[in-house]
């Protein structure tokens, strides 16, 4: 092959370059009005957040009110609010935090003790948040998986993954390892 094919045979197999964003110039860009509303920063990445159909809304409302009456002092809930995790700043739609509301003005939390993801129809997008919560030392995730009626449950955070995955539903209980007395009856959370 001549230096001239060479050439071309490089230009022909060329993919675009991603440019990754660090999460100063997400915020910078964000501020300015570079970015749009309801996005998320991944592996450098800002990908846009999925709408919220009635159902994700009604399991999303009744999962808040479960964890707001079963976090103990010293721990607080926040709904769809950024957490820290490297490279990268998702919103799940639900996690639980050490500390106060006030603790966070001048920072997102890096980690979580449960963090609660809604999945509809965005099953393989939120895994792909799996690596940042396990690298953030997330300690519990669910991944709500509203159409098979069930939740998968990761924990045990080593490295860029989680140890333990187990699947709950449909029926029966799921009780949180970091939050004892949550004890989540699957039936009544994915009843019509």
């Amino acid at each position: 092959m001549t230096a001239v094919e060479s050439s071309k045979a490089a230009a022909t197999n060329r993919r675009p370059q991603i440019w990754p964003l660090s999460l100063k110039a997400y915020h910078a860009l964000g501020e300015m009005g570079l970015i749009p509303e309801n996005t998320e920063l991944l592996y450098g990445q800002v990908f846009q957040k999925m709408s919220k159909s009635p159902r994700h809304c009604v399991l999303f409302m009744r999962l808040l009110e479960l964890l707001q009456r079963a976090v103990p002092p010293g721990l607080h809930v926040r709904p769809e609010q950024p957490i820290i995790c490297g490279d990268s700043e998702p919103e799940p739609d639900l996690s639980v935090i050490h500390g106060s509301i006030n603790d966070y003005r001048r920072e997102h939390p890096s980690t979580a003790e449960l963090v609660v993801e809604t999945c509809l129809s965005s099953h393989d997008y939120d895994r792909s948040k799996l690596r940042a919560y396990a690298i953030s030392g997330v300690k519990e995730v669910w991944l709500v998986l509203e159409p098979e009626r069930q939740i998968e449950v990761h924990r045990q955070p080593a490295g860029q993954q989680f140890a333990q995955r187990t699947i709950h539903g449909p029926g029966g209980q799921l009780t949180s390892g970091v939050l004892p007395q949550l004890v989540l009856d699957l039936d009544a959370l994915f009843a019509d």
